[in-house]
């Protein structure tokens, strides 16, 4: 009788959960109105009309496909600090040049990415372009000033 109720209750728990699931899944498909990931103009571009969204979002997703290599480089900058900050001895030269790397190739990549958001929003109509300057605005806004 035993194994029996440890099954029940663990049936149970797993229905539970595939339940929540299926309903946070369906939640998501339903509300439409899905972050775009990080970055000023990316959360910018959320507030752009579906139709417009879309688009924008392909333009970004292009713009990160074409510097793959890119990214690729500043995750192994940042794996090659991570293996040396573990050495009995930290060469603190080398795992500030890995890491410099790895900055240098996340600025690229943010900046390949801003330049193709900005050719695309200039050729959004002057309202939709408002939207995501107005956005930006307050992502801007929330970001406290630095402490003098």
């Amino acid at each position: 009788m035993g194994k029996i109720r440890i099954a029940l209750i663990v049936s149970v728990v797993l229905n539970l959960f595939l339940a929540g699931a299926l309903v946070a899944g369906v939640v998501s498909l339903r509300t439409g109105g899905r972050m775009i990931n990080a970055g000023s103009l990316r959360i910018a571009g959320a507030e752009l009309p579906r139709f417009e969204r879309r688009p924008f979002r392909a333009a970004l997703r292009r713009a990160r496909q074409e510097l793959r290599p890119t990214i690729v480089e500043a995750r192994k900058a940042k794996a090659e600090a991570a293996v040396l900050l573990r050495q009995p001895t930290v060469d603190q030269a080398a795992v500030l040049t890995a890491l410099d790397r790895a900055r240098a190739a996340d600025q690229a990549v943010r900046a390949a990415v801003e330049r193709r958001a900005v050719a695309y929003a200039a050729t959004l109509p002057p309202a939709d372009r408002a939207k995501l300057a107005d956005a930006m605005k307050r992502r801007s806004d929330r970001i406290p000033p630095a402490p003098e």
